[in-house]
């Protein structure tokens, strides 16, 4: 089986607390160093507990576990889910005696159902002598939901590692996705430059990813670095935790519900980036178009029309505007018949890549999503039943 070792000074736990039938349903990750931590949560005004808690104490900059609780996202549920998710952590600071608030908790599943405690309790009151040898895939697997994958990705940056695990695949749209992200890292970095380092890495990344256009309560992205390999370049550092981030996101774009290919849509000589990142999500969000992708129909025009949504980008003027798909122009050149058959066997590959050129300025940005199928309909009109 494909194993994922975590960076030096981490392990973990990961076991069957029953809110799952078969499966691990609960991990811990823990640091046997002290961190420093940095993080970015869904901007929901519904968020869950598990946001509410984890935001500030991640932002304290010293996170050094992680409880991860799958199948159960704990939200609307008042004040008895606070303190459902309080209880947790402090079960976990008491198991892996760390301070209380530098455990962080992330929750993924049904919203409305509060914790199955007696479940949870009974699980975690036995992690003090609970094996912690969990490698990076059976977390991953741990919090899988809808997933069909677990999620994981690896960057060298000097002589540290970044091991990135993640879940997800529907309810999402930035800001950020309906996701759960924990990067790890045995590099020694100082708390305000990898808390920029993280910012700039999800930005270009998880917040460039739609897979459906409805933003999660529970979305939560965070790193940890324990220092366990010594210090490392900054640029090092930057470039692998962007393309550990970005690996992740494109496991995510093509394990969407339902998704059957790759979406990537760029926008270039935009105004500026937010211009160029609204176009490409109007594009990548197109119901119309993600179904063109699916059906491999050589329908460009629907591209066409995701544009002239952009309805308060004045500047776009569709005499300056290019498309294409892949290599192939589509407008303003319009493709022939044996253009239209080449258009057909591109959006019959598994990665559809889109650009488009709006040549009113510099800017230009990429966005990330997957084609539209009725399986998406099937997975989301039975996901509680």
């Amino acid at each position: 089986m494909h194993t994922v070792a975590l960076p030096a000074g981490f392990t973990a736990h990961t076991g069957h607390a029953g809110l799952r039938e078969d499966g691990d349903d609960v991990a811990v990750i823990l640091s046997t160093r002290p961190c420093v931590s940095a993080g970015m949560f869904t901007q929901s005004r519904f968020e869950g507990p598990s946001v509410t808690l984890s935001r500030p104490r991640a932002s304290g900059g010293h996170a050094c576990s992680i409880v991860v609780i799958a199948k159960n996202a704990n939200v609307a549920n008042g004040a008895q889910g606070l303190r459902d998710a309080e209880e947790i952590t402090a079960a976990v600071s008491a198991a892996v005696a760390v301070p209380v608030d530098e455990v962080l908790i992330a929750s993924t599943g049904v919203i409305g159902r509060p914790y199955p405690m007696d479940l949870l309790r009974s699980h975690l009151s036995g992690l003090r002598g609970a094996r912690f040898d969990a490698d990076a895939v059976r977390v991953a697997r741990s919090m899988m939901t809808t997933d069909t994958v677990a999620k994981t990705a690896v960057q060298l940056a000097g002589a540290a590692r970044v091991v990135g695990m993640a879940k997800g695949v529907g309810m999402i749209e930035p800001d950020m996705a309906t996701m759960l992200v924990f990067v790890l890292t045995d590099a020694a970095v100082d708390e305000a430059t990898l808390t920029r380092l993280w910012r700039r890495a999800v930005d270009e990344t998880f917040n460039c990813l739609s897979i459906d256009t409805d933003t999660s309560t529970s979305d939560t992205a965070v790193v940890l670095a324990n220092g366990a390999a010594g210090p490392v370049s900054e640029p090092a550092l930057a470039v692998a935790l962007r393309e550990v981030c970005l690996d992740l996101t494109l496991q995510l774009a093509r394990d969407g519900e339902g998704a059957t290919k790759l979406l990537t849509v760029t926008v270039r000589s935009a105004s500026d980036a937010d211009q160029a990142r609204r176009v490409a999500r109007a594009i990548v969000n197109s119901p119309l178009v993600k179904t063109a992708v699916h059906g491999a129909d050589p329908n460009w025009g629907r591209v066409a029309m995701a544009i002239g949504k952009c309805q308060d980008d004045i500047d776009i003027d569709p005499e300056r505007v290019v498309i294409r798909f892949g290599d192939l122009e589509t407008y303003p050149t319009r493709p022939d018949p044996s253009g239209l058959r080449r258009l057909t066997e591109i959006m019959a590959e598994d990665h559809v890549d889109i650009e488009v050129e709006l040549n009113i300025g510099s800017a230009e940005a990429t966005v990330y999503g997957c084609d539209l199928s009725a399986e998406y309909v099937h997975i989301n009109a039975d996901y509680t039943t």
